[in-house]
């Protein structure tokens, strides 16, 4: 009786889409503060370590007594010893600037913490943005076919299949100890992010038919979007920095199956249940202006803070000198952010139905632009608590407004079939997500941090005006004809 009552309730598939958006992306920001530093580990201090320890860590003896003895068979007493042997030896053969005889010189540019490889964090900033880029490259190209999916055999299934891939990405995050390793992981967790964004959402929609109770119901169904992105990042540092990189992917696997068991109660994914009208086609939605002009929202609000995510940390080793435990304090920068994002898109899922969803991405669109223009201006971590939370308020006034949108826009102007549309508004977002990440490293590389935060503000200050014209869309004349 009670799982009958739960099948036809609306709550517990909220619920059931809450979580699944939660776990979702609480994997996707658990990597940001864990990959960078593993990298930085394993890649660039693993093999100079192994390769020449003598030249990278020139004080501690430890470090420098393998490499002498096996070179100076002669010299096999004090460090002090083989560091004055050598230098005369090299002394005498004219290579003494080859290695530099007083080691205190090599120290200062250092001293506050600074992480060595300049040139190789350059790469890293490309590197990790492309591997944060692919999750979202792959949902882009999957989520078409998962909305044409959904419309044939309903909501349900497709939840589950996500389920699934999302339990072995993170399976395979934990036990990934290479870079590909760790990208392909990644990518499958686009695969499996698109079936349940899509179906979660499309599943939402046409549970709430009205339009103030969906609005509302995406905002809450948005802030599980918001309490993983919240949660994920400094439970991925504190337990990646004190436990161990596989702990965290471990803990969330476990969730995982917690989430599976609750769809099988609740959703029942062996039924097959199409849509019982055909859906529009997505060649015809993107077609619509207006349609277009709110995915053109989610993409580029999103995109300032994907845009971050690779190359805020990396750029705070650099000139803020933070030490490599600090990358993940430097991930906590975007606690602020989380935080109001949190707030946003609960409080303006109910405010923008009063004030109007076209006015509340307008403001907010305009306030991503301000606040990522702020950010290069910040000299410490505390200078970016200011911008990056009025950025994450910001983007959840877009988010909350923007989605019950794009179903009122389907219909409005088209057929009540809410597959399509969702997968169109995913795929905005994760173009913000895929074209942030994959092309903020290269740029930072090319012109510097600060110009990209110009580039990116700008263009989102000059793309909230065009919100005005979802003030009062048309209904169009087949739809008034069908209605």
């Amino acid at each position: 009786r009670w799982l009958a009552a739960g099948r036809a309730s609306r709550r517990l598939v909220l619920v059931v889409v809450f979580v699944a958006l939660l776990l979702d992306n609480m994997l996707l920001t658990v990597v940001v503060p864990i990959v960078p530093t593993f990298l930085y580990t394993t890649e660039y201090e693993g093999a100079n370590s192994s390769v020449a320890p003598a030249w990278t860590e020139p004080a501690p003896p430890a470090l420098k007594t393998p490499p002498f003895s096996s070179r100076f068979s002669d010299f096999d007493n004090t460090t002090v010893t083989v560091l004055g042997s050598t230098s005369a030896a090299e002394l005498a053969k004219g290579m003494g600037s080859s290695r530099p005889p007083q080691p205190p010189a090599s120290s200062p540019p250092l001293p506050s913490g600074c992480p060595e490889g300049e040139e190789f964090l350059a790469q890293e900033n490309v590197r990790v943005g492309l591997l944060f880029a692919s999750k979202a490259l792959i949902q882009l190209l999957v989520n078409p076919s998962v909305g044409l999916l959904t419309n044939r055999i309903g909501y349900h299934i497709p939840m589950f299949i996500g389920f699934i891939i999302m339990f072995l990405s993170t399976v395979m995050f934990a036990f990934s100890g290479t870079y590909t390793l760790l990208f392909i992981a990644r990518a499958l967790q686009g695969i499996g992010s698109s079936f349940s964004s899509v179906a979660g959402l499309g599943m939402l929609a046409s549970v709430y038919t009205d339009d103030f109770e969906r609005g509302n119901a995406m905002g809450i169904a948005l802030g599980g979007l918001a309490l993983g992105v919240l949660i994920g990042a400094p439970f991925g540092s504190v337990m990646y920095e004190f436990v161990g990189k596989s702990s965290p992917f471990l803990i969330l696997a476990f969730l995982a199956l917690l989430d599976g068991a609750l769809q099988l109660c609740i959703l029942q994914p062996s039924k097959i249940s199409p849509e019982s009208t055909k859906g529009t086609p997505v060649s015809t939605l993107l077609r619509d202006p207006y349609i277009l002009i709110a995915a053109g929202a989610l993409c580029f609000s999103n995109m300032g803070v994907a845009m971050l995510e690779p190359t805020l940390p990396i750029w705070m080793m650099q000139t803020m000198c933070s030490p490599k435990w600090q990358l993940g304090r430097g991930r906590m920068a975007f606690l602020p952010a989380s935080i109001s994002y949190l707030i946003g898109t609960n409080l303006f899922g109910i405010l923008a139905n009063k004030m109007g969803r076209w006015l509340c991405s307008l403001i907010g669109m305009a306030v991503v632009g301000i606040s990522l223009l702020c950010v290069p201006l910040a000299k410490n971590i505390y200078g970016l608590i200011g911008p990056n939370g009025g950025l994450g308020f910001a983007i959840g006034m877009v988010d909350s407004s923007m989605m019950p949108t794009m179903g009122y826009l389907v219909d409005l102007r088209h057929t009540s079939v809410y597959g399509n549309i969702y997968a169109i508004a995913d795929v905005a977002f994760c173009m913000g997500f895929a074209i942030g990440p994959s092309t903020g490293g290269a740029v930072v590389r090319a012109i510097g941090f600060p110009w990209l935060m110009v580039i990116i503000g700008v263009i989102n200050i000059a793309y909230a005006p065009l919100c005005w014209y979802l003030r009062n869309p048309p209904t169009k004349e087949e739809k008034i004809v069908s209605l």
